[in-house]
Order: C-alpha cells, then structure tokens, then sequence
C-alpha cells in the first residue's frame, strides 16, 4: 500500500511539473548547479602470511584487494561564510557537514544528488545521500511569520554505519532573535522494520540457540560422526566441531539474517519533531549548530512496528555543530562533527584541530 502510495504521488507530481515548469524553468533550477564525478584509489591494507603445521609447514598469503571510491552527483548547495570556496575541481572526497542543516543559508531550493561505490579494506558497498532542501522567509522582523518555514526531501544510504531510509519532513520555524530559530512538525520515515531481530523464534530459554537445527534447514548437512559437515551446495566447509561452530555457524546467522531483512517490507514512521537552527558569522570567529528531536512516533499497530521493539516511545535525535575562532593573524581553532541516532543505531562523523601560521 504505501509503495502504491508513493508511485501515484511521484505520477501526480511528475504531472504537476511536466504542466508548470518549462525549459526556462529548468535552466534556473540547474544554474550555478555542479555535476560531478570523479574515481579515488588507493593500497589498502598489507598482505598477511598465516603459517600452518597441519601436514608440514605450510603458507598462504592473504591480500586485500585496492581501496577505489567512485563517485557521481549533482549539487546545488549555497556555501556559507565560514565554509572555504570550493576547490578546482569536486573529487567526492568533500565533506560539508552542513549538508545535514535542516535550513539552508538562502532562502529558495537547494539539492544534493549523490552516489558512491566504494571498496574498503576488502568490503564492497554504496553510499547514497540525496536531498531536495526548500527555506521559505519572506523577510518578516517578527517572532511569528507566516512565510517562516522549512520543507526537506531526502534518502540516506550508509553502507558502512548499515543504515538506508526515505525521510520527508515539513517544519514552521519561529524566529527567536537574528541568529536563532525553533522550528516543529512531522516527520515521515521509511524504512526497513529496524529492531526487528529473525533470530529470536530460533532463541532457547537459556539463550542459547538451535544453531544446528537452523542450518540444517538452510540447506547444510552434517555427520556428526565422522565430523563433516557441508554447505547446501555440497561443499566441505568443516572437518570438526569446533570449525562447524567457530567458523560456519557465524556465517550461516549472518546469511540466514540478512536472508530474513530482504523478505520483509519496509515499513512508515509518522514522527513529530522538534528541532532549532543556530548561525552566526564573522571573520573571526563563528558557530553554526542545528539539532532535531523526534519525541513522539505514531503506532500504526503493524506487526513490524519499531513500538513492539522498545516497549512503547523512544527517542530519535540528530543535530550537528561547526564552530571555528581565529584568536589572532597566527593561530585558530575549530570542531566540526555531526550525530544522529535513528531507530537505536548512531553513526557520526567529527573533526577538530588548529592552525598555527609561522611568519
């Protein structure tokens, strides 16, 4: 239902657009846009030798293929003061935690389109993070404006932090001096039924689990009496019991988990949230901060709902900060770094350090 949902709206908007935009529409929307794309590589980790005296010393090298990022996208994104003008060319290794801010610098739209394949240490996978990013002021000096609000579209997919979800939020922000808001609305997130754990019909009621009974069913066989054991294709992956269950088993609760996340459907979260968005500028010294808090999730009753998880509300929250102060013409400071915690898992990125300049 909400996959139908979600096609007819994008039909209808598709509709809309074809009806009201036209080429000249276009070219203002793409202006002072940047395509980019660009491939980064580099040695990953060394080889390693393990050594073996089963049958007569033996060796065997282990390598880890190359480091490589490919990335592909298209931004359109006002930089603020303290951010440094963009460099010759985009690489896809910038990172501007701004990106994150719930309002823009301008008032207007602002979209991120990006993708990256990446290989790390050995392990494959992609990142996505698109964004469409609309702040609305028509200048009012009062606390409360009527044309004071903040509309985001955006899709998150972190291979690394194993996190992907759609998320679409409208705000009404209250002016709270120059430099402050507060803005509060929904939120609507979709996702996979995070919390969700495919192990837990297979758990004894002494914790343990009837690892052997689910592998069996995967397809492997096992003689416990000349101590073989095969994969479903046949294979001989262990000589003995403690191979079988150091080595395999792990394996087989990996496959059989991540089997049982791909069958289920995604599922729709309908949040209120709260949030603030701080930005003060100078040459010498300036802080930009923003954060949301979801305290209150709407239960739909579905059989996958995170509610059934965690007993009831939790909290989700994210929010960011860049402060940076130039204390003379030699020496400066500054902290970087975002934080966000959905559905119980946290991904972050920070960076803090100095300058010093010798004359």
């Amino acid at each position: 239902m909400v996959k139908r949902l979600i096609i007819l709206l994008l039909l209808i908007c598709n509709i809309t657009v074809a009806q009201t935009f036209d080429i000249e529409d276009v070219r203002k929307m793409l202006k002072f846009s940047t395509f980019y794309a660009a491939v980064n590589g580099g040695t990953s980790l060394s080889d390693v030798d393990i050594f073996s005296v089963d049958n007569g010393l033996s060796t065997q090298t282990i390598s880890t293929p190359y480091d490589y990022n490919f990335t592909i996208g298209l931004r359109k994104i006002a930089r603020f003061g303290y951010e440094n003008k963009a460099q010759t060319f985009y690489d896809g290794t910038e990172s501007n935690y701004s990106d994150a801010a719930t309002v823009g610098k301008v008032k207007g739209v602002e979209y991120l389109f990006e993708v990256d394949y990446k290989r790390q240490e050995g392990v494959d996978y992609m990142d996505q993070h698109h964004f469409i990013r609309f702040s609305s002021d028509d200048g009012c000096e009062d606390e409360l404006c009527i044309n004071f609000f903040a509309l985001k579209l955006e899709y998150l997919e972190d291979g690394f932090a194993d996190i992907k979800y759609f998320e679409a939020s409208e705000r009404y922000r209250q002016r709270k001096g120059k430099n402050l808001s507060w803005n509060v609305g929904l939120t609507h997130r979709l996702a996979e039924p995070y919390g969700y754990n495919a192990l837990d019909e297979w758990m004894l009621s002494n914790g343990n689990i009837h690892y052997t009974y689910l592998a069996l069913q995967e397809g492997y066989t096992a003689d416990v009496y000349s101590n073989t054991y095969f994969n479903p294709a046949g294979e001989l992956v262990a000589t003995s019991d403690e191979v079988w269950e150091a080595v395999v088993i792990p394996q087989v609760l990996a496959d059989y988990t991540q089997k049982k996340r791909n069958e289920l459907n995604k599922t729709i979260q309908h949040s209120l949230v709260v949030g603030f968005d701080y930005y003060k500028y100078s040459k010498k010294t300036w802080l930009h901060a923003w954060g949301s808090l979801m305290p209150y999730h709407y239960d739909d009753g579905s059989e996958f709902s995170y509610h059934n998880y965690v007993d009831g509300q939790w909290y989700d929250y994210s929010g960011g900060l860049i402060y940076g102060i130039k204390v003379n013409k030699q020496l400066g400071y500054f902290v970087e770094g975002k934080y966000n915690k959905y559905w119980n898992r946290e991904w972050y990125d920070f960076k803090l350090g100095m300058n010093y300049v010798i004359f």
